[in-house]
């Protein structure tokens, strides 16, 4: 039966005691679906919007809350991610809202590969901090390596940056894929374009989520790659200058 999906969420798992989505301890909320592909992606199991389990906003509510001492003196609060939590933008908004009353500081974790709509801008405004993930700067690349035009996640990234909400960029160092000098040094510009960017972290590609693709069937789609190493990750941020 259709849950009311402001009130509902397709969860997969919960992580209580989260420490690095964000700043400080965080209660990580990851939903359920997501509409990109990427040939990285370590938590393939999220993908398909049949999986996971329905949860009702009163019940994530109360067990948030458990932990609010935890979250509080740590400076932390709590991440939505996924999966694209973006896709479930009506719970998202209800959920926010009920953490701004109670103080409790609010994050998502997104690609922002979707369209700016009014539920959109709604959320961003119950909305502390926004981890954006940037799949890949060149727009053909990005295509190839996760499916979708890069172009929304840009327009995305600009909004934030001029309705002054915090960033952080992520972008995930897949050798060979966007490790690329000249692509990175695009990256650094965009990011210096951008005026709201607190921080930018390298997540160096490991395959350690593999055994999820095989354990539902589906080819690992960067079975050649190695995992990228400390060197790789101190070259990236000589480039970006971070």
């Amino acid at each position: 039966m259709e849950k009311d999906l402001q009130n509902y969420a397709k969860i997969h798992s919960i992580e209580t005691f989260g420490t690095v989505d964000g700043p400080g301890i965080r209660f990580v909320l990851f939903l359920q679906g997501c509409h990109l592909q990427c040939k990285y992606c370590h938590n393939r199991d999220t993908w398909n919007m049949k999986d996971g389990e329905y949860k009702s906003i009163d019940d994530i509510f109360e067990k948030i809350k458990r932990y609010k001492n935890y979250m509080t003196l740590s400076g932390g609060g709590v991440t939505a991610t996924g999966g694209e939590p973006l896709l479930q933008v009506k719970f998202l908004i209800e959920l926010f809202k009920k953490l701004k009353e109670e103080g409790i500081h609010t994050c998502i974790d997104t690609s922002g590969m979707v369209a700016i709509t009014e539920d959109i801008k709604e959320l961003l405004n119950y909305t502390d901090l926004v981890l954006l993930d940037i799949k890949h700067i060149d727009d053909e690349k990005c295509k190839k390596l996760v499916g979708i035009s890069n172009k929304r996640e840009l327009e995305f990234a600009q909004y934030l940056s001029d309705n002054n909400i915090k960033i952080w960029i992520r972008q995930v160092l897949v050798p060979g894929y966007t490790d690329d000098e000249e692509d990175l040094k695009k990256l650094k510009k965009f990011i210096k374009s951008l005026k709201t960017v607190e921080k930018v972290q390298i997540l160096p590609y490991h395959s350690m989520g593999k055994f999820k693709w095989e354990k539902i069937g589906s080819e690992y789609q960067l079975e050649d790659v190695r995992d990228a190493n400390q060197d790789d990750v101190d070259r990236a941020k000589k480039i970006l200058g971070i």
